[in-house]
């Protein structure tokens, strides 16, 4: 994970004495993400009963009569505090004569992370105690009273972004994670980001923010849906995986232009980059190509993008499905680094090598290769032996570790083979210097690359463990990738398709005829936005032509079109041509941020296993309240008991 050089100072100065170190603080940098709001900053104390935030006090307060609100954040010695809210921190000096010994003995006795309320003048710090790099720096606060408004047991753990506390741990107690400077820059970024979206997508080019229900009914094809019993015998709901029929629905209905920030819904299980419930923003417009929905999208992010952060650039470069295949073995590349696929099956036409000359002897044989820069000075024995193993077991390939430059073949007794000719073309075409690497395999040329394509990112893992810089953490590259496949061999029964995006995508113009001979050729007009390896926003120009769904639906996709009844006869109603896109909300705040998962910028997120820790959620239910739903459950102890 990236730390930009003010989170990396505020882990030194909370890990020291505050009185005579230096520490930046939340307030400086929240309001910098304000700063990209073209209103007026927000005032954070109307309607409350503070004055101001302990983040914003300065040296032109000083005087003043303030009150305070918010958590101790330190103590020392009993002579000062450390006071904070959301906005920052601030000093605060604890009274040592007689006549004030009752507030001294509140901020004395209340433990850390307590809430108080304290009242009194802003007044310079000592000559020398100043702060420079802390935006309150110059001033402290003289205390005349003081109230203690909620005091806080022993925590379960330290509230410091450099204490090391376990996810589950912290999902446990995420009320107090919260309270962490990570947490709070997370969440307030997402914050501002949203509703500068809102602001582009509403109040400059005319979208209309439209909820769409999230119990629904259940759908063919994609991923696996949440059921939700009703009242009628048999009959459930589902959550929607994405509000993609409504808004079709509302093109149909003339809505034109149409935006969400929507709530979805997958049954499957979490990764550090999806969880059960998500959040996308969705959209969706009439009368639009894929060119237009790009430039929406590139406008969008760049007009949300936070202050903080280098500007986005635009138009983002644009890929084809099998290029990205090619040349990264992946549908979405990440494009900081090189390490290119290369195919080289052209150097090995005449090779004695067995496995290269059996590979090459098939239809779709070929021989690819990726350079793993300074492989031979930083890749140990034992990472090339893991990495033929990986090969081995998941794909059923051979892979050959090849030093051009150098006479380590350790690991490669078929490097023998490999003529001087060959060498000096493979040096040419790779482009290796002296410590590189080349990992090389033979196969079907989607295996090959898709194999590749693996290795490459572990490769680079391992490399960046070690010293080497490949990926720019700074860096954010972005890029669409265009002319997927419309269909895709299902893999229980290969003679049989299903959708690669999902069936309400439309084909290429110029492959509409092929879904009546060879469908699986056709193209699709699908489209990926992809930043630094992942993807963050999908769609397509849909399909508006009832009878062309109809078809596509029953005779190649061999599902039930009375499900969808309903969006099959709206579109016989007058249509529009139109298309949309989603962006992952949750994931692309992960990256912005630098976060190591997604449920770091959820407020309340789900485990790894899709449960809530500090709700104990999913949890059972009494049989009597399951009957109105006419539903029974046969637990884990019913089937001990009838065992016996």
């Amino acid at each position: 994970m990236y730390f930009p050089s003010w989170l990396s100072q505020l882990y030194r100065g909370l890990s020291r004495p505050i009185r005579r170190t230096t520490q930046p603080i939340w307030g400086s940098l929240y309001r910098s993400l304000l700063q990209s709001s073209q209103r007026r900053i927000p005032e954070f104390s109307s309607f409350v009963v503070r004055t101001n935030t302990c983040g914003e006090l300065r040296s032109s307060h000083l005087g003043q009569e303030v009150t305070l609100c918010g958590w101790i954040q330190y103590r020392r010695q009993n002579t000062f505090l450390v006071l904070r809210d959301f906005d920052g921190l601030v000093q605060v000096i604890i009274p040592q004569d007689e006549s004030a010994a009752s507030v001294k003995k509140i901020l004395c006795d209340a433990p850390v992370e307590s809430v108080v309320q304290v009242s009194g003048t802003v007044i310079s710090r000592p000559a020398g105690q100043e702060n420079p790099k802390m935006p309150t720096g110059e001033i402290e606060i003289k205390v005349k009273t003081a109230e203690l408004l909620n005091a806080c047991k022993k925590l379960p753990f330290e509230i410091k972004d450099f204490v090391k506390k376990t996810e589950a741990l912290r999902l446990q107690y995420r009320y107090l994670d919260l309270r962490s400077f990570q947490m709070q820059y997370n969440l307030r970024l997402r914050s501002q980001m949203v509703m500068k979206m809102r602001e582009y997508l509403c109040n400059l080019h005319g979208f209309v923010d439209i909820e769409t229900p999230t119990l629904f009914k259940r759908t063919p094809g994609g991923a696996k849906e949440f059921l939700v019993p009703s009242r009628e015998p048999g009959k459930f709901y589902s959550l929607p995986q994405s509000p993609q029929q409504f808004k079709q629905l509302l093109m149909v209905g003339g809505l034109d232009r149409y935006f969400q920030v929507a709530r979805c819904y997958r049954d499957e299980g979490s990764r550090p980059d999806r969880q059960p419930e998500f959040t996308q923003i969705d959209i969706e417009m009439s009368f639009v190509d894929q060119t237009g929905i790009q430039s929406l999208i590139e406008g969008l992010l760049q007009y949300s993008w936070p202050n903080d952060k280098d500007p986005v650039v635009v138009p983002f470069p644009t890929m084809t499905f099998a290029e990205a295949l090619a040349t990264y073995g992946t549908d979405k590349p990440d494009t900081r680094f090189g390490m290119k696929i290369i195919d080289i099956s052209d150097v090995f036409r005449n090779t004695e090598i067995g496995f290269l000359q059996d590979a090459l002897s098939k239809p779709h044989g070929t021989v690819k290769a990726i350079c793993i820069p300074e492989g031979a000075k930083y890749l140990k024995r034992k990472d090339i032996e893991s990495i033929r193993k990986f090969a081995a077991d998941h794909f059923n390939q051979e892979i050959l570790p090849v030093f051009l430059n150098t006479n380590r073949n350790w690991n490669s007794p078929v490097a023998n083979f490999i003529m001087e000719s060959q060498r000096l073309e493979l040096i040419r075409l790779m482009e290796t210097q002296e410590e590189d690497m080349v990992l090389l395999t033979a196969g079907e040329h989607n295996k090959a690359c898709s194999l590749l394509g693996k290795l490459r990112l572990e490769c680079a893992d391992l490399l960046e463990t070690r010293g080497v810089v490949l990926r720019d953490p700074t860096l954010f590259s972005f890029l669409w990738v265009v002319d997927f496949p419309l269909f895709l061999p299902k893999e229980e029964n290969p003679r049989e398709l299903e959708s690669a995006h999902h069936p309400f995508t439309a084909p290429h113009p110029s492959d509409i005829h092929l879904l009546y001979t060879e469908p699986k050729k056709a193209r699709s007009q699908h489209y990926d936005l992809v930043l630094n390896g992942n993807e963050i926003g999908g769609g397509s120009i849909r399909i508006h032509n009832a009878e062309l769904q109809r078809y596509i639906l029953a005779t190649l996709l061999k599902e039930d079109v009375k499900m969808l009844s309903h969006l099959l006869q709206a579109l016989d109603y007058g249509a529009p041509p139109h298309g949309g896109i989603a962006l992952g909300l949750d994931r692309l705040i992960c990256l912005v941020t630098g976060s190591p998962s997604i449920r770091d910028v959820i407020a309340f997120p789900k485990s790894f296993r899709g449960h809530d820790l500090m709700s104990n959620t999913p949890d059972s239910v009494p049989p009597e309240e399951l009957k109105p739903y006419h539903i029974q459950v046969s637990r884990p102890t019913d089937f001990k008991v009838s065992a016996h």
